[in-house]
């Protein structure tokens, strides 16, 4: 009872916004429910900047239940079917997050970008939009308006790859009557899900494909999802190295252990074993569901602890750091399909 004292005012209010935004985000998949949330959240705070008896609730939203979507995101993840079908992927997929990271870390120190934003929008470039920055963003400490700023850049340039790539494909000679050179290149050089999703589709629709490209590009993008693990477990590690509380007391691994990744894995475990004994992958479906909404509802937390105008201020060097990793993503995925034989 005394949970719901505290924390129910702010935990409905994000439920209210997150249930329009879900809608809408089916309906323009382009921009996904979680950036239409976020923007939901910054609106409405302007005019509630005083967040009273809901601040705890806010704050439960975008700590907890971001965590329990990452949890939640493993059920739709069967492992027997990703590193089949990703063995061929991999070389590109290890490429290309190491590429972002480098990049990201290199104009951390040059343009003295914070740690924080930097490492958000690297790991955000590389592997998965915003489920990789929802899992990393407790590892690192990340504020609300870190997260709103890396999630913002990630889907500025989602966008553009949704929009650009399928013209940009057919221009440079992918070939047109398999999908399998496109949606390797969508898997690995797109970010969020529903991007990958709206490129590959594309693609499908443009050259009469079925879904053969949407298939291999959102098993790709899966894989690179895995990536999460080693992601954060590193991360965790080098802050319990330098990193200190704002006590300055020295940080325990015990203190910041991603423990929700275990869960995470645990469940990528639990959906692999069921499969494999003949359970129907469409059974796991409504978990994978609410894992979305959860990062939708998360979102609109993130929203509501985040100034608008503070974040377009500071906004563009991180900019510059998102284009830079998305250039750079997308020029590694080309030049080793072309050295791999796949395009």
């Amino acid at each position: 009872m005394d949970f719901i004292t505290k924390n129910g005012k702010g935990i409905l209010l994000c439920l209210v916004i997150a249930v329009p935004s879900w809608f809408a985000g089916k309906a323009f998949p382009i921009i996904g429910g979680a950036v239409i949330a976020i923007l939901a959240g910054m609106v409405v705070t302007l005019f509630f900047k005083e967040k009273g008896t809901f601040a705890a609730g806010i704050k439960f939203t975008s700590k907890k239940i971001l965590q329990w979507a990452v949890i939640l995101l493993g059920f739709g993840l069967n492992l027997n079917v990703i590193l089949e079908t990703g063995k061929q992927s991999l070389p590109i997929i290890i490429c290309t997050i190491a590429t972002s990271l480098i990049i990201a870390y290199i104009l951390h120190k040059v343009m003295k970008i914070p740690s924080n934003i930097s490492t958000l929008v690297g790991v955000g470039s590389s592997i998965c939009g915003g489920s990789a920055i929802a899992a990393t963003a407790p590892v690192i400490d990340a504020d609300d308006e870190e997260v709103a700023q890396a999630i913002s850049i990630i889907f500025f340039f989602n966008v553009l790859a949704a929009i650009i790539f399928p013209a940009f494909g057919s221009a440079i000679g992918f070939d047109t009557t398999s999908g399998e050179a496109f949606g390797i290149f969508a898997g690995t050089a797109v970010n969020d899900t529903s991007s990958v999703t709206a490129c590959a589709s594309t693609w499908d629709s443009m050259w009469s494909l079925g879904a053969e490209t949407l298939d291999k590009a959102v098993t790709v993008k899966l894989t690179r999802t895995l990536a999460i693990i080693p992601i954060t477990l590193v991360l965790a590690f080098i802050r319990t190295r330098k990193g200190q509380t704002e006590n300055g007391e020295k940080v325990s691994i015990k203190q910041i252990f991603p423990f929700f990744i275990l869960y995470f894995i645990a469940a990528s475990i639990i959906t692999t074993v069921a499969v494999s004994t003949g359970v129907s992958a469409d059974f796991f479906s409504p978990i994978k569901e609410l894992s979305k909404f959860f990062i939708v509802m998360a979102m609109a937390a993130i929203g509501l602890n985040t100034d608008i105008v503070k974040l377009v201020k500071s906004g563009g060097k991180p900019l510059i750091m998102g284009l830079c990793c998305w250039i750079g993503i997308t020029g590694v995925s080309l030049i080793l399909q072309h050295v791999m034989g796949i395009w």
